[in-house]
């Protein structure tokens, strides 16, 4: 009799999480008090190796510049300086990381993804055009934009394109914090048309419903790494 309930009980949770819409996604937690990245260890893991506890240094938690304007000359009048893991070791297995992110007057952080993050945006200096778009399901590519001032904060919900533009005629300055160790990020652009070989530009030219020749031409072009 306690079997055949087990059973029905563990039917119900298997239901359950298959109509689910719910989903719990985050960095592996920490079961120590830091786990400071090895990064010359080969050994390839879910993150980074742990350096050894007498190895780690006060410098293994720390950088230093952010209050230093990044360099906003290039075709997107934009620069994002990242602080994850990969620039200070202490963060791996913290589950969070930040940048700093500069607009010249009509500069653009453009349409990009984190994958493995839900990032949150201040405004430290200008005002900022921003939004994010829905997914394909629900609210279908649904757009919420807002205008942001000195002082406003705005959430981008994890792995949604989402993007930042100064309307403005002075620079903007904003920070960003993300709840990864190492979000990633995807530039819609990039990505499709700046890959590395090439997408299929009959591929291309039927998913956006236009010419190859202008396929052709996007896929010459330079494509910018933002860093972000």
């Amino acid at each position: 009799m306690m079997a055949k309930i087990l059973m029905v009980i563990a039917a119900l949770l298997a239901l359950q999480l298959a109509t689910s819409r719910v989903v719990w996604a985050s960095d592996p937690s920490p079961l120590q008090d830091f786990c400071v990245a090895d990064n010359s260890s080969k050994v390839f893991v879910n993150g980074f190796v742990c350096k050894s506890m007498d190895d780690v240094k006060a410098e293994d938690f720390f950088t230093y510049g952010l209050d230093k304007p990044g360099n906003t000359i290039n075709k997107l009048g934009s620069n994002v300086r990242a602080v994850n893991v990969n620039t200070i070791p202490g963060l791996n297995t913290l589950g969070i990381s930040m940048a700093r992110i500069d607009f010249a007057p009509r500069g653009l952080n453009p349409p990009h993804t984190h994958p493995r993050a839900t990032e949150i945006l201040t405004v430290l200096e200008g005002e900022l055009y921003v939004g994010f778009v829905t997914s394909n399901i629900g609210q279908t590519n649904r757009l919420f934009t807002k205008i942001l001032k000195k002082g406003d904060v705005f959430v981008f919900p994890q792995g949604l394109v989402h993007f930042q533009f100064n309307r403005g005629h002075t620079r903007a300055t904003a920070i960003a914090a993300l709840s990864s160790q190492n979000p990633g990020t995807i530039t819609i652009a990039n990505a499709v048309f700046g890959s590395k070989p090439s997408i299929s530009d009959e591929v291309l030219a039927k998913a956006f419903q236009v010419d190859r020749k202008i396929v052709d031409q996007l896929q010459a072009q330079f494509w910018m790494d933002n860093n972000n």
